[in-house]
């Protein structure tokens, strides 16, 4: 695989890979938005119980927290993983092709 090649199958690795980030965070935007209550000038109020967890979960390491907690964040990396196994067998498949 020429550098051009590597370069270009990379740009589109990222755009693939930006286009699932942002999937993920409008997800997690509509559940925090479901979870507020409106107020009258447009903004949100969040229950103070999901700001404690949510305050404790960004402040623990991960190997620090609890095992739901962990499987949670498994369950969303395990999105990524085909396409990364997808573009991975592709460079494989490249690099031996020039061999």
């Amino acid at each position: 695989m020429s550098k051009a090649q590597h370069s270009e199958s990379f740009a589109s690795l990222l755009e693939e890979l930006a286009a699932l980030e942002h999937q993920r965070w409008s997800h997690w935007q509509k559940y925090v938005h479901e979870k507020a209550q409106r107020q009258p000038d447009g903004s949100l109020v969040l229950p103070a119980d999901l700001v404690a967890r949510w305050e404790r979960q960004f402040r623990t390491v991960y190997a620090d927290l609890t095992e739901d907690e962990k499987n949670s964040d498994r369950e969303q990396v395990q999105n990524y993983l085909p396409i990364l196994e997808r573009w991975l067998s592709q460079v494989c498949s490249e690099s031996e092709d020039d061999v």
